[in-house]
């Protein structure tokens, strides 16, 4: 694990757009494309504005970019929460991103049926292969979550490389994510956090001790890729390394 800590928001951002672009280029060159799993929320959407701007949008080749969801709200993909939607008006549309790149999940099946659809999608395109993302972009709730693998649901023992439905009685409302040992499985796991509002959990997180029930985002862990937390100094003011 790798702790990055900036001065400032706006250097959290254009420094992880310029990470983003060489792990990108990496997997290009590598294999021809990169596969990439979103996260959804305010501080990702900065993030893809910053990589859609003339200073990055020709600095990868994005028509060989696949884009795929880490998680995603149970709500119409024309809805204003969702993560889909916002990624679109973001990044798809700014870059002109080709509909066959993005994998979207179909929220207009019963959620159950959308997760294991999911499941069998990220599956196809992987060909029977492991199933690794090049990259896996996480952002951290103040109550520890990460992607929607919330504190006490089930979902956080789930075993299985693959994608499940969610239930949270407090919103009383559906998510549907990748499990822990999905997102293990990436080349690289990204944390993009900023703000005072996140520096508890960001310690929580980090340095205390395990403790998935009330801080699942300790379940990311890869198995064999890096993991890099990109902070700024104001998420980062409780770690003792600061």
């Amino acid at each position: 694990m790798k702790i990055n800590i900036f001065k400032t928001e706006e250097e959290v951002l254009v420094n992880l757009a310029a990470y983003f672009v060489t792990i990108a280029r990496q997997a290009i060159n590598e294999k021809g494309k990169c596969s990439v799993a979103l996260s959804g929320g305010n501080s990702p959407k900065k993030l893809y504005e910053i990589l859609s701007s003339p200073g990055f949008k020709d600095q990868v080749e994005w028509r060989k970019l696949d884009f795929f969801f880490g998680d995603e709200r149970y709500v119409p993909q024309t809805d204003i929460q969702s993560n889909y939607l916002m990624a679109k008006k973001a990044l798809f549309d700014p870059l002109s991103i080709d509909s066959i790149h993005i994998f979207a999940v179909d929220t207009s099946l019963q959620p159950n049926e959308a997760a294991e659809k999911y499941a069998k999608t990220i599956f196809s395109y992987f060909g029977g292969e492991p199933m690794k993302f090049d990259i896996v972009l996480l952002g951290l709730g103040d109550n520890a979550h990460t992607a929607s693998l919330f504190p006490n649901t089930p979902v956080l023992h789930d075993t299985n490389a693959s994608v499940k439905a969610v239930f949270l009685e407090d919103q009383e409302a559906y998510r549907i994510t990748l499990t822990a040992p999905l997102i293990n499985q990436a080349h690289c796991i990204v944390f993009l956090v900023y703000g005072e509002s996140k520096a508890i959990a960001v310690k929580q997180v980090i340095e205390s001790n395990k403790d998935i029930e009330h801080f699942p985002a300790q379940l990311v862990q890869p198995t064999s890729g890096r993991l890099d937390w990109f902070l700024d100094e104001a998420s980062a003011m409780y770690l003792k390394l600061v």
